[in-house]
């Protein structure tokens, strides 16, 4: 809860922040004044006297936009001189999305957040568990010959995981695997040899990395998810499709990692039961 100050000591943090905007932008009385549309004797008031009184709401917001800064900032009502549009600008950014996730900016994110908790809800199968061939198949339609950047950079993504000491915790819709074993919807299609040797790599890697790394599903009937990763406490990415929405501003970070912790909560098959549900799986796929 912010602080109550009186009128008397708002009104002096007025003045020393004008001033202090003032000197910062090299600015004088009188071009203040210009800027404001007032007489330079009104600004030497707003900067000398020593009373209670504030400006009306029109000059303190014809201020804050001569001076850049924002006109909670110069009232004392923030502690951000920067004005909202500035502030969203820093703590939002679009990232163009490609269809494989082969961009550096991604492997950046995970770079930057090494020794951090990771949270994952991926768009379909996590890319760093797939076999080469199911990343063939999935990406040769979109990527061509490219296809092998998606399996290069998952391989990479891996890699990374592996030695980066960072926690890495992925929430799946439970019916995506179930889809992908009976190769329905999404998966349509999809030969049986990939789809075997596919449950095949996630069993041994998720007993492999485990606790390191931890996949746990849940019902989608039940909550949902749009694709999300939350890199650690320093940003939160949104997938779109064809851009990512990353949020740097740390409340939004906390509200999406609360809301990736709210599905491991409600989870179907905790991490440490999902290798005997993979096998499950893996016996309603018939051998050649």
């Amino acid at each position: 809860m912010r602080e109550r100050i009186d009128k008397r000591q708002r009104a002096d943090l007025f003045r020393a922040r004008v001033a202090k905007a003032m000197a910062e932008q090299g600015m004088s009385q009188s071009a203040l004044a210009r800027a404001v549309g007032v007489d330079r004797s009104t600004v030497s008031q707003l900067l000398n006297d020593e009373g209670a009184r504030l400006p009306n709401a029109q000059i303190a917001a014809e201020c804050a936009a001569a001076l850049g800064v924002s006109a909670d900032w110069l009232l004392g009502l923030s502690d951000r001189p920067e004005r909202l549009a500035e502030l969203m600008a820093a703590s939002l950014t679009m990232t163009e999305a490609p269809r494989a996730l082969v961009d550096e900016q991604i492997f950046a994110w995970h770079q930057e957040a090494a020794g951090y908790k990771i949270r994952h809800v991926p768009a379909a199968l996590p890319d760093m568990l797939k076999t080469r061939e199911m990343l063939r198949w999935e990406y040769t339609p979109h990527l061509g010959r490219t296809a092998d950047q998606a399996i290069g950079a998952s391989e990479d993504r891996l890699g990374w995981m592996r030695a980066a000491r960072s926690d890495y915790e992925i929430a799946l819709p439970q019916h995506e695997l179930t889809s992908f074993t009976r190769a329905t919807g999404y998966y349509d299609g999809l030969p049986t040899a990939i789809r075997r040797d596919q449950l095949d790599r996630m069993i041994r890697l998720t007993e492999q990395l485990y606790p390191a790394m931890r996949l746990h599903l849940f019902d989608a009937r039940r909550t949902f998810s749009a694709p999300i990763t939350v890199f650690g406490p320093l940003l939160a990415v949104l997938y779109l499709g064809r851009h990512y929405l990353a949020f740097r501003d740390s409340d939004r970070v906390a509200t999406f990692s609360r809301h990736f912790d709210w599905l491991v909560r409600e989870a179907t098959v905790e991490a440490r039961d999902l290798p005997a549900y993979l096998r499950q799986l893996r016996s309603e796929i018939p051998e050649d």
